[in-house]
């Protein structure tokens, strides 16, 4: 439950490790050849699942203290002895296909009640036309499934949505398949994948192509283990940041923020509000940008979100319409159907749960659209077991005029562990009930 209005927020945090990052580190270590030394690891649920799988495939994996890991790969995933269980993890369980399709070995993959609601054929189509195998356990387009893989060939594939995790799971089994891969974005998406696999020795070229870009890399290339420093969680520092947007007299500084330019769309559309949000001590670190964002209570105004900007800013809609309830005017977020097929239908969900809170809330087929004000509050929201949903109202919650709570919200510890205690050493009032 997060308690009206809170006092003001002040302090500096540091953001949990990427979470992206952090599934690629595991998993591509796990396909190397040596030792991965891995620092500023997200100790999250769904990482925690990714390194139980790695391991599954035959690497050695080890947790050395707070966020440091070594995994000492084997030069390839080797057919594991039990069900590759991903639990939540969306991005683990499509990487993971991808990077197992390029070996001869046969995997079952499986999740949680979530991840078992959600499409794989997005996935398993491209990798099935590039020569693997798929037995669909249970119902199609889902988990339960079994990979059989091994014999791929390289192929040409035209995107027709921006989703890093397709062209991430295409890109890895073409490591391991005969000829050349080619992804062809007709909107860039994360490039995450691209940057890690060259610190791991491979060779990947990627040119500009219209609005989006064209990748390729050649097969047979052989990773090498290497040090990969994981910076901060950009989907995870907008939670305190937005916070400090919206409850008077606030200053949040989250360091170690990655900056890549991919994963900053938030960013730049609270600036467009009216944001006061700022960024020192920019610097590179593991391939990628990073700085230190501080955000001051603003007097938002409501936006149209360019419709271009949703692949670099997905996971953060639900984090921006709980801001722009507070924000004068109407925030127009289109062009973001994708968002129902999250660990959640994340649109009908924030547009339930802002309604409660009376919100005044438009709901379309692929976006919806918010009318910022006062927000009243003294909701239970329901969540579906959805740490974003969950963590977007309890930030609500904080600048509202009653208490909102959400139910289930120990699915926060699977992107987010420690949330309510950064909030609060903050100044946040986040429990489970009333003092």
């Amino acid at each position: 439950m997060a308690r009206p209005i809170s006092a003001p927020l002040k302090g500096a945090v540091r953001a949990p490790g990427d979470k992206s990052m952090s599934h690629r580190a595991l998993i591509f270590g796990g396909m190397a050849e040596g030792v991965t030394e891995i620092e500023g690891l997200l100790e999250g649920d769904d990482i925690l699942a990714t390194a139980r799988a790695v391991e599954a495939f035959g690497a050695e994996v080890e947790r050395l203290g707070e966020g440091r890991w070594r995994v000492t790969g084997r030069g390839g995933f080797r057919t594991p002895g039990s069900i590759i269980d991903c639990g939540n993890a969306g991005t683990g369980v499509r990487l993971l296909m991808g990077a197992a399709a390029g070996y001869d070995l046969t995997a079952t993959f499986d999740g949680d009640a979530s991840l078992r609601k959600r499409p794989m054929k997005r996935v398993t189509g491209p990798l099935a036309d590039m020569g693997a195998r798929f037995d669909w356990n249970a119902a199609e387009d889902r988990v339960p499934l079994t990979l059989h893989g091994g014999g791929l060939k390289g192929m040409d594939y035209l995107q027709t949505v921006a989703s890093a995790q397709i062209k991430s799971a295409i890109l890895l089994a073409g490591l391991n398949a005969s000829g050349e891969t080619v992804v062809v974005e007709p909107e860039k998406s994360r490039d995450h994948t691209e940057r890690m696999l060259r610190a791991f020795g491979a060779t990947v070229d990627v040119t500009e192509e219209g609005e989006g870009w064209r990748v390729r890399l050649k097969g047979g290339q052989a990773l090498t283990g290497t040090a990969v420093a994981v910076p901060g969680d950009p989907s995870s520092a907008a939670f305190p940041l937005a916070a400090a947007l919206i409850v008077p007299g606030s200053e949040v500084t989250v360091e170690g923020v990655m900056l890549n330019p991919q994963r900053t769309g938030l960013f730049d559309t609270w600036i467009e509000m009216g944001a006061d949000l700022t960024v020192s001590n920019r610097r590179v670190s593991g391939g990628e940008d990073v700085g230190d964002v501080t955000a001051r209570y603003s007097a938002l105004k409501g936006v149209v979100v360019p419709e271009d900007r949703a692949a670099s800013m997905i996971d953060e809609y639900p984090i921006l319409a709980a801001t722009a309830a507070f924000a004068e005017g109407r925030t127009v977020m289109r062009g973001i159907g994708e968002m129902r097929v999250k660990e959640s239908d994340r649109i009908a969900l924030m547009v339930a749960g802002l309604t409660a809170c009376g919100v005044a809330v438009e709901e379309e087929p692929e976006g919806f659209i918010v009318a910022g004000g006062s927000v009243r509050g003294g909701a239970t929201v329901a969540t579906a077991h959805d740490h974003r949903i969950a963590m977007s109202h309890l930030i609500l919650g904080l600048a509202a005029e009653q208490p909102v709570s959400v139910l289930d919200p120990e699915m926060i510890a699977t992107s987010f562990p420690g949330f309510v205690d950064l909030m609060n050493g903050l100044g946040a009032d986040i429990g489970a009930g009333r003092d």
